[in-house]
């Protein structure tokens, strides 16, 4: 596995890392206490390029490889958590259209999504199918002939849905059938202000709270037939593909929640002192810092190599759960450890180290429990393994 960055990927890192400080250090802890999401930066993302980075440049977007995405992932982690979950869900949005819409779709879903003029949500959870995808309640019912209908009446509830309300664009998950399972599952391209469609309760979060996350509610909301992406039937895979895509994603943002911490943790017991001397000469915290970069260097390692394996076209259960998994429990780790070296300041609300510990968090929860990572990684190995 090589780890040497191109040229290109160097200077879109350096880039993204000078626009998170300039741009986003400034005000992220004022945002997160807040919990207010500054439409304002997005813009600005989708300005330097951001919104579109990794997708190809048939659909406007730039062109980058999945592993030149991770950089600029865990460059917006490092300095805000919110920010990066907010883009990474609007990309979430736009790949299934990407590999699945018509070239009418994406003539006219994509352009305004691209460049940071719309922002995107993905809607599948709902109260009671979380993890079990596959037990989506949401009732899609066809609206004409069954085999040729017009449009789609969608009812139903979902929930924590990153970027809403202010996501104008949001692809919906419904079923056709609830007790059909997956079988039945059916995506739709939904646009805010559509009638019977409005938004419910705010979710108060631990953290990530400068990201909001929103119910929506669906009232026999009619969807045009154009509207529908893939077949019937076909939106359970197009969701799993998109989540292997969000869970790197979501993997980069935790290696850079987990370095801010490190690196975080180093300055200050440098600076800090005690027992005669600075903190940093103490061999017990030395031991706690090298462990802490053991643990940033693995989450980034395994990382990388499943954007890689995105990159070279290969399946990403495996890859993108292992990415996820590792990051998100690295970043949970290290950010703990980093309050405990800050000992009071890393406690108090004041130096946002505390923020990193909530964010990551968050981290290990969505995108896939690490649980149900668990459960993925296991039945991946015994397919290979066994068959």
């Amino acid at each position: 596995m090589s780890g040497a960055l191109t040229q290109e990927e160097l200077l879109l890192q350096s880039t993204t890392r000078e626009f998170a400080a300039r741009e986003l250090a400034p005000t992220a802890i004022e945002r997160d206490e807040a919990e207010r999401y500054d439409r304002s930066l997005f813009a600005k993302m989708g300005d330097l390029g951001l919104t579109g980075a990794p997708l190809p440049e048939s659909v406007g977007g730039s062109g980058f490889s999945y592993l030149a995405w991770t950089l600029v992932m865990e460059e917006l982690g490092a300095v805000d958590m919110s920010m990066a979950v907010s883009l990474s869900v609007h990309l979430l949005s736009q790949y299934p259209v990407v590999t699945w819409g018509t070239d009418e779709q994406r003539q006219r879903w994509l352009p305004a999504m691209v460049t940071g003029e719309q922002l995107g949500a993905f809607a599948l959870t709902e109260p009671h199918a979380g993890s079990d995808a596959a037990a989506i309640g949401t009732h899609a019912e066809r609206l004409g002939p069954a085999d040729a209908p017009h449009a789609y009446r969608l009812t139903g509830t979902k929930i924590w849905i990153s970027n809403a309300p202010e996501a104008e664009r949001y692809l919906v998950f419904a079923t056709l059938d609830p007790t059909a399972g997956a079988g039945a599952i059916t995506a739709f391209l939904v646009e805010k202000g559509t009638p019977g469609f409005r938004f419910g309760a705010h979710e108060r979060k631990m953290g990530i709270r400068a990201c909001p996350a929103t119910e929506l509610i669906f009232d026999r909301a009619e969807i045009p037939v154009a509207n529908r992406l893939g077949g019937e039937g076909e939106g359970y895979r197009i969701a799993l593909s998109a989540l292997g895509e969000g869970r790197i994603s979501i993997a980069a943002a935790c290696v850079g929640v987990a370095r801010a911490a490190l690196e975080a943790a180093a300055r200050y017991l440098t600076e800090r002192r005690g027992f005669g001397g600075p903190l940093a000469e103490q061999q017990g915290l030395r031991f706690m810092l090298a462990e802490m970069a053991r643990e940033v260097a693995a989450a980034r390692a395994v990382t990388r190599e499943a954007a890689r394996a995105k990159d070279r076209g290969e399946p990403l259960a495996e890859p993108s759960s292992i990415a996820k998994w590792t990051a998100s429990d690295a970043a949970m780790r290290v950010a703990t450890d980093a309050v405990q070296l800050f000992g009071a300041s890393g406690y108090s609300r004041e130096t946002g180290i505390e923020r990193l510990m909530r964010d990551a968090k968050g981290a290990q929860i969505y995108e896939g429990t690490n649980q149900i990572h668990r459960l993925i990684v296991a039945d991946e190995l015994f397919r290979r393994v066994i068959g």
